[in-house]
């Protein structure tokens, strides 16, 4: 079970596709999160949700707003898969431990070894406001994540 709005986020530290570390924690006071976990890079839903995030950039990347986007894939195949697609926010590898910050948000399917389509907006104190999870196949509407950032 996804956690709820009024939580406070689970603080995490993963690497980026750049193999720099980036800290949930370190945003607090200065910028709202969009906390994106998907299943898989290289796959036809998570591509084009990905593209559709690059394509919108400036609504989710500014001086208020910071898009984290998390899969389970390591750290080298986050790389070129953020080369290829030419997306330059934090690809966040969840490789290892295995799934740990999926669990933490209770989007890991353990069954499938992966996250769910899972979607948090943190505030800039560090708590969940709006929260949406789809399932493997389903993508998501960005359109929802800029009405519930302007709500903030």
């Amino acid at each position: 079970m996804a956690i709820e709005p009024g939580t406070k986020a689970p603080d995490f530290t993963l690497k980026n596709q750049h193999g720099q570390s980036v800290t949930l924690s370190s945003f607090r006071g200065e910028k709202n999160v969009v906390l994106l976990f998907y299943p898989f890079a290289f796959t036809g839903v998570c591509t084009g949700e990905l593209c559709a995030l690059r394509d919108e950039l400036p609504t989710f990347v500014n001086d208020d707003v910071q898009l984290l986007a998390v899969s389970n894939d390591s750290p080298f195949s986050l790389r070129v898969f953020a080369e290829q697609e030419g997306l330059e926010y934090p690809l966040l590898s969840d490789f290892w431990p295995h799934g740990d910050t999926s669990r933490a948000y209770g989007v890991f399917d353990e069954e499938k070894g992966c996250a769910v389509r899972g979607t948090f907006i943190i505030d800039k104190e560090g708590v969940v406001r709006w929260t949406v999870v789809n399932g493997l196949p389903d993508a998501r509407d960005i359109e929802s994540y800029v009405t519930a950032l302007k709500a903030l």
